[in-house]
């Protein structure tokens, strides 16, 4: 391909009947005064978009245009080009035909970035348009900072194999912001690269003769890289120091907790450690301080649920309670609950283990049993601190659940999870911990049971046929007449890692504590009263609600069948 011309993108667009004239004017004055790009004014304005931009260049560059979130990148290709590079240029390899490599760029106009593509590829090139907003995202899809960590990894490897070196500065040990230690480095890119794939957790397990990294992204667990095994002690070793745990400790299990600075601000990790046959495992949790997402729309609820929700939290007493097991999505869904709440009108206490969310206005405790600190201490002294609404982390045991129901009994508003497998189930559980039925039935509001299914695409989202088996279980579950509509999944690409999935949703059910089921729940026994509890839900179950968002096209059916054998074990 010849090389590329330069030329107006403004006169382009308005040749093209894209924005007006006026718009363009304005678009230049404020391009004047900010320094930005024309086509980033353009776009945050909202009077056309990236995608409207790159295929008006590449009409008049006579290039195609590929939409990059439906590409089916092959890594081994795009890393023909280092990703230093392809940051640096804005460019992707997409192809490796015999005829020259087919590479797209975000901004095909730079002569320069053209020319240092041909000097780094060493190739004939033909060029491609893509938007800056996916090209970022499948750079990062594509390199995963794995080429980095491993080299971070051998690094350190090397290193710690010449006796000569000193282990302290390897470690960072003199100083805990020591930034050019091999290991501090190792784990920062980690940590980064992490966050980037939205990952939840970090698995980091030695093995026989490899040290395994694993991230745990929507729910399942992908390799991130595999380094040499003889670093696995420097890591946990580091890891430890940083959150404080006993260093020479290396037999018996440790929890902690530590915050670390990156490039797009602080993240909190939970960090545990388990003693394994080759070396100490390490898993971290990754807990986002983010206030934003904390609203009850975002949650997605259904209507009837939502309602629900809304009339237990607008009472002045009562127990509100969420169930599932862990990793449902059940903190998220009560500090959704807190944030409604949280007004200066109230005071709202938390006890917590760990703090996973910071919310301005409230005043959260954090349990520490090592100093006696715990829920039963913490919640007693809340109770005289004069609190409107109080959240209890989770009720563990016959004492908190009493002082929990005790404090809605007199009126405060008690927020809580609880690990049972459905609804129905949860207020039978109370009474089975010990407390008694009466005080359960005249405190218990509203019983929220959820779980999380992963969500399609949206896009690589396509509709598709589904198995004989996947109907079955959807007739087993809708009506007739719904089972025929048509369901999708995702076929995978860059923006999701091929696997078809990008992010989670809520799926709930729940019991609203109705004058007959109270009346129910003080003359039955326990087992008898999820029978009728069952009856008063009727068909709005996590089955029947996993299965409609299946129909809906937000999720899939076989996610949909997960939760189905979650909710059936």
């Amino acid at each position: 391909m010849t090389r590329p011309q330069k030329f107006r993108l403004g006169d382009l667009l308005v040749q093209d009947g894209l924005i007006t004239p006026i718009q363009l004017d304005e678009a230049l004055q404020q391009q004047r005064a900010s320094g930005r790009k024309l086509g980033q004014v353009l776009v945050d304005k909202q009077w056309i978009t990236e995608a409207q931009i790159a295929k008006a260049i590449a009409r008049q560059i006579h290039a195609p245009f590929v939409d990059l979130s439906r590409y089916p990148l092959r890594p081994d290709v795009a890393q023909l080009l280092p990703e230093a590079h392809a940051r640096r240029l804005k460019a992707i390899v997409l192809d490796d035909p015999s005829s020259g490599l087919v590479v797209g760029m975000a901004d095909p106009t730079d002569i320069y970035a053209y020319d240092e593509l041909g000097r780094l590829l060493r190739r004939s090139i033909d060029m491609a348009v893509v938007t800056e907003g996916h090209l970022t995202v499948a750079l990062d899809r594509v390199y995963r900072s794995t080429k980095e960590i491993e080299g971070l990894a051998r690094e350190l490897t090397s290193e710690l194999a010449e006796l000569e070196s000193d282990l302290g500065d390897l470690l960072g040990i003199e100083s805990t912001s020591n930034e050019d230690a091999p290991v501090v480095r190792l784990l920062y890119s980690v940590f980064e690269q992490a966050l980037r794939s939205r990952a939840s957790d970090i698995h980091i397990e030695p093995q026989e003769k490899a040290l395994r990294i694993r991230y745990r992204i929507d729910g399942v667990l992908h390799v991130q890289t595999e380094a040499d095994g003889k670093i696995a002690g420097a890591v946990a070793l580091r890891l430890k120091l940083m959150s404080g745990l006993d260093i020479s400790e290396k037999r018996l299990p440790q929890d902690g907790r530590f915050a670390v600075r990156l490039k797009d601000g602080t993240v909190d990790v939970r960090i545990s450690t388990l003693p394994s046959q080759h070396g100490e495992s390490v898993v971290m949790r990754l807990l986002s301080q983010s206030a934003g997402m904390l609203d009850m729309d975002k949650l997605h609820m259904p209507q009837g649920m939502r309602g629900a929700l809304e009339r237990a939290i607008a009472k002045p007493s009562g127990l509100i309670l969420v169930t599932g097991p862990t990793g449902s999505g059940k903190t998220t869904t009560l500090y959704a609950a807190l944030n409604a709440l949280n007004t200066t009108e109230r005071k709202i206490l938390t006890a917590e283990d760990p703090i996973e969310y910071r919310l301005p206005g409230l005043n959260q405790v954090q349990v520490q049993e090592k100093i006696d600190m715990s829920f039963e201490r913490i919640l007693r002294a809340a109770l005289r601190q004069d609190p409107d609404v109080i959240l209890v982390g989770e009720m563990r045991d016959k004492v908190t659940a009493e002082i929990g129901l005790r404090a809605a009994m007199t009126g405060h508003l008690v927020l809580s999870t609880l690990h049972t497998n459905d609804a129905a189930s949860t207020p039978a559980r109370l009474v089975d911990m010990g407390v008694p039925a009466w005080m359960v039935a005249l405190s218990l509001q509203l019983v929220v049971a959820q779980r999380l299914v992963r969500t399609i695409c949206p896009s690589c989202k396509t509709s598709y046929t589904p198995t004989d088996q996947e109907m079955a279980w959807l007739r087993s579950v809708v009506t007739e007449e719904e089972a025929v509509k048509p369901l999708w999944h995702g076929k995978g690409c860059a923006d999701c890692n091929h696997t078809g999935y990008r992010g989670r949703t809520g799926v709930y059910e729940y019991l609203e504590m109705t004058l007959p089921l109270i009346e129910a729940l003080g003359r039955c026994e326990p087992s008898e009263f999820s029978k009728i509890a069952r009856q008063a839900i009727g068909r709005n179950t996590l089955r029947h609600d996993a299965a409609q968002l299946a129909l809906q096209g937000r999720s899939t059916v076989a996610e949909a069948i997960g939760i189905s054998a979650q909710v059936d074990a």
